[in-house]
This record gives structure tokens, C-alpha cells and sequence, in this order.
């Protein structure tokens, strides 16, 4: 089956001279129940896959197999959830912590104190004029939160997932499994976060490689990528 780029996404790449390919992976619709992401990935990238390749995988996918995402039914959201969600800037994709359910497991993930520093601080931030703040005090374990949009594969369009849990492990484990290199990504159409790559992987190359997010942001069901140096 050939590989074709997503729907408004390119192919091909350029950075510092040299060409790259980004192929998006179709899988199966993952879901708790795929409890090895390893085998799972292996049995979608595996036929595509080739010596030099670098494989990155969206993290929410594995956090999907990690039983780390819940239905927003499923979360109730303190008082204190509620009031800081409505202090948070909107972005024109996701909606990262402003919502009360986003914001609860932002709490649970990183603590209570941290967060309320984070909106303090990030508040004097936007004072002068200086954006992120927020997030970069609240750390990583707050960002990789992704939330609930209508633009999601359903049922995900209903589900709040925390970021994966030793993305690194998760990384080496499916690298020693396809020969390649592993990159577990948080890209979005506003940036690109590695949170876990095996080893010798160039996490500041694979950013710029995939800043376009070539996985998409909709329902392309293409939550594996791989990136492969393009000879003249």
C-alpha cells in the first residue's frame, strides 16, 4: 500500500539542504483494549519501514493503550478547575487547559500548587506582554493534556487523555522491535513536543521535521509517521 501524505499536509520536507519524507501510517482504531503499542505499531509501520528510517508516534495514542484517557463524563471537575480553566488563553487548535475537565487532569498530573504558581505567574506574563508562561511553569505533564474537540476521531471527541507515562521506555521498546529509531511526539498545528525517543534520536531534527504535524488534527486515523532521508 502506498503512503500518501494527509489531506493539506506535504510530503516532503527541507531542512538545512537536505530533503525529508514524512509518510503518514494508517492504523486501527486504537483503543484501551491494545494494551502492547509496541505490537501494535509494529503491525502497521513494519511493511513500510526501511534501514535509516526514524519512526514518531503521536503520544496520545499511546496514552490511549495506557488506559491514560477518559470520557468527560468521566471526570468531575473541582471548584478550583472550573475557576482557573476560564482564566486560560484559547488557542485557534485545542483548547489545551481551558476546560474544566482539562484543567482537573492538569491538576491531578502535576499538583494543585504548581498549577495555581504557573497562573500566577503566567498572569504577570501577559502583563507584559510575554505569552507561555503558563505552560512552562506547569511543565510537561500539563501541556501533553489534550482535550475534548468535535474535530476528533469519535469516540476520542469525547475524551480527555493525559500524556503517556515513560515515553522514553515506550520509545526504546518499539525501536528495538522495527530496527529504527522512536520519537513520541505532541504536535499540533501551533508546535511540536518530543516527550520520549530512543536512543540517538536528534529530538531538536525531528521537531523541525514535523512542525507541519503531517499526522493531521482531524480524522485521518494516522497516528504513526516515518520520517526518511530523501536521496537525489
Amino acid at each position: 500500500m502506498e503512503l500518501l501524505p494527509n489531506k493539506g499536509k506535504n510530503l516532503v520536507i527541507e531542512i538545512d539542504g537536505a530533503t525529508f519524507a514524512r509518510y503518514p501510517v494508517k492504523t486501527k482504531l486504537i483503543t484501551p483494549e491494545d494494551k502492547d503499542i509496541a505490537a501494535l505499531v509494529a503491525e502497521f509501520a513494519a511493511p513500510h519501514v526501511q534501514p535509516g528510517d526514524l519512526l514518531f508516534i503521536s503520544e496520545k495514542a499511546v496514552s490511549v493503550t495506557q488506559g491514560r484517557s477518559y470520557h468527560i463524563n468521566d471526570i468531575t471537575p473541582s471548584k478550583m478547575a472550573v475557576f482557573l480553566s476560564r482564566r486560560v488563553m484559547k488557542t485557534p487548535v485545542g483548547i489545551g487547559l481551558g476546560s474544566p475537565q482539562t484543567m482537573q487532569l492538569a491538576i491531578e498530573e502535576v499538583g494543585l500548587l504548581r498549577i495555581l504558581v504557573a497562573a500566577v505567574i503566567g498572569g504577570i506574563g501577559k502583563i507584559f506582554g510575554i505569552k507561555g508562561l503558563f505552560y512552562i511553569i506547569a511543565g510537561e505533564g500539563a501541556r501533553s493534556i489534550d482535550g475534548a474537540v468535535p474535530y476528533a476521531i469519535p469516540p476520542y471527541n469525547q475524551y480527555v487523555s493525559k500524556g503517556p507515562v515513560n515515553a522514553n521506555q515506550v520509545a526504546e521498546k518499539i525501536a528495538a522491535k522495527l530496527s529504527v529509531k522512536v520519537a513520541i511526539v505532541d504536535a499540533n498545528d501551533l508546535g511540536v513536543n518530543i516527550l520520549g525517543a530512543s536512543s540517538g534520536v536528534d529530538r531538536k531534527f525531528v521537531a523541525r521535521a514535523i512542525k507541519d504535524n503531517p499526522l493531521g488534527q482531524t480524522d485521518e486515523q494516522t497516528p504513526v509517521g516515518i520520517i526518511r532521508a530523501l536521496r537525489e
